[in-house]
């Protein structure tokens, strides 16, 4: 999708491989003389690093991690997740002297606005070498088994499945739909299911086109790995769970009285 004007293209070997001083100079040049209002980044692991030290290089302000913003009166005005995702907090600058703000993965939507995408190649000279830390490797994480990005349908699940043995219902249900388990960081943290089943901003982000989350309370980082799925349906006992807020069909009861429910109905109609 074409999403901009121009593309800056900055070429020097030197940004082959992630190095946050050799960034860091080849960006504060460009934006001192670009001068855009708003430099943005996805918050991510290398972003983390370099969009802080970026700001204090520039003298201008930043905010991470944000979930949605939107201007007024020349100020940008961001709202961020606080708390664990719990409650969310705003915070804003002033835009006349420029600013950074970085993104959580799949908070803001990517729209075709049919811009030209036009690609302008600079070449970029550094002026000294950054010898305190160099490149040495990139090592690619093991493939899991199951890559839950490419399914159509995932069952999730959350800690209210209370305990390791009853996570065997859960992947009965999937087999029986034709889905694949994902889960919320606490099955991870428990050892129940692999890291590259986790949803969420510090897991994987989804679009299936039907996800089905069970007992996820629906905190902001796993929400933000998964609410662009198509169809969302929720089960959870608490009715203010904030899993409901993003479901478009909702359940609220006891998922071991749901699931075996659903697997019922389902091998009766599959005879």
């Amino acid at each position: 999708k074409t999403c901009a004007d121009k593309v800056i293209y900055i070429e020097n070997e030197k940004l082959g491989h992630f190095h946050s001083e050799y960034y860091q100079e080849a960006l504060s040049s460009i934006i001192r003389e670009r001068k855009p209002t708003l430099t943005v980044f996805a918050h991510s692991s290398p972003t983390y690093d370099l969009a802080p030290a970026l700001a204090v290089a520039l003298d201008i302000p930043a905010i991470m991690s944000c979930a949605d913003f939107r201007f007024e009166n020349g100020k940008l005005i961001s709202t961020n997740p606080v708390y664990g995702g719990k409650i969310n907090a705003e915070y804003s600058f002033d835009t006349s002297n420029g600013g950074i703000v970085t993104f959580l993965p799949g908070s803001i939507p990517v729209e075709d606005s049919g811009l030209s995408g036009e690609i302008e190649k600079i070449q970029f000279q550094f002026d000294k070498e950054f010898e305190e830390k160099r490149f040495i490797e990139f090592v690619e994480a093991a493939a899991g088994e199951i890559d839950i990005t490419q399914a159509d349908k995932v069952v999730a699940i959350g800690r209210g499945i209370k305990e390791e043995e009853n996570m065997q219902m859960i992947k009965d249900f999937a087999d029986a739909i034709g889905a694949v388990v994902g889960c919320s960081r606490p099955i991870v943290d428990a050892g129940w299911l692999p890291k590259d089943r986790q949803v969420g901003s510090s897991g994987k982000t989804v679009k299936p086109k039907l996800y089905i989350a069970l007992g996820i309370s629906g905190a902001f980082q796993h929400v933000m790995g998964m609410k662009a799925s198509d169809t969302i349906i929720a089960v959870n006992k608490d009715p203010n769970a904030p899993i409901f807020a993003v479901a478009h069909y909702g359940i609220v009861d006891d998922l071991f009285k749901v699931v075996p429910a659903l697997q019922a109905k389902i091998a009766e109609l599959k005879g």
